[in-house]
């Protein structure tokens, strides 16, 4: 089960997912207290999606703090749609979950990659370990903040995939 859930309000939805043991609930801008509750003891992912809350001017972000605070796991994506998120920029989208939704930049990165891959309960991808692929992008910058505070900037200079590069300046 994976479910977009108190978008636009409470409706109980990530209670009724986590209740069913959902991979993940996406949105969560008014989402409460017993559904972070039900989301904590469930391992249900948090899934942020910060180019819908920008495009759609929401005021009201996800309770990150308190999905923080249960050690809810959260993920990072774009949500792209022709509704309510129209790009496929991953590094926009840690920009905007650093910038508008209070994520530290180790968090939104973390989210971006090992978050999105527990949101499929994959651990093969997500992280580089022994026995992952080994698909990652090599940044021409001095730190990985830079994702965050340089938005719009071409960072990646390179793309590797499963262990070859395919793009960039390696290729």
């Amino acid at each position: 089960v994976k479910l977009h859930a108190e978008q636009l309000s409470d409706l109980k939805g990530a209670v009724l997912a986590a209740r069913h043991g959902a991979l993940s609930v996406d949105h969560l801008e008014y989402l409460g207290a017993d559904g972070v509750a039900a989301m904590a003891a469930s391992g249900t992912v948090a899934v942020i999606l910060p180019g819908a809350f920008y495009t759609l001017r929401e005021v009201q972000p996800p309770p990150i703090a308190a999905l923080r605070q249960a050690g809810v796991p959260m993920a990072v994506a774009t949500d792209c749609n022709p509704g309510s998120s129209y790009t496929t920029s991953i590094p926009l989208v840690i920009s905007l979950a650093v910038l508008n939704m209070n994520m530290s930049c180790d968090e939104a990165l973390w989210s971006a990659t090992a978050g999105g891959a527990a949101a499929l309960r994959r651990t093969d991808i997500g992280s580089l370990h022994i026995g992952a692929q080994a698909d990652f992008a090599l940044l021409n910058s001095s730190s990985y903040v830079h994702l965050a505070y340089r938005p719009g900037v071409k960072l990646v200079d390179a793309v590797v995939r499963n262990g070859e590069c395919v793009a960039g300046a390696l290729a």
